[in-house]
């Protein structure tokens, strides 16, 4: 597995889950919601990402 690959999926993933709660109106980027927000999105970029990788191998 590319290793690479799999922390960008991470970073855009946690990023974009960080930032949705403040889309919506929670204008708190500390909030709990933003910080749940980016586990949630990290963890799916990182599953995104080893499917990626597998393909790309």
């Amino acid at each position: 597995m590319n290793k690479t690959v799999i922390m960008i999926f991470m970073s855009i993933g946690m990023t974009l889950g960080g930032l949705l709660p403040w889309m919506v109106g929670d204008h708190d980027l500390m909030s709990g919601w933003a910080i749940l927000g980016g586990l949630v999105g990290g963890a799916l970029g990182i599953w995104a990402g080893v499917k990626v990788s597998k393909r790309l191998s």
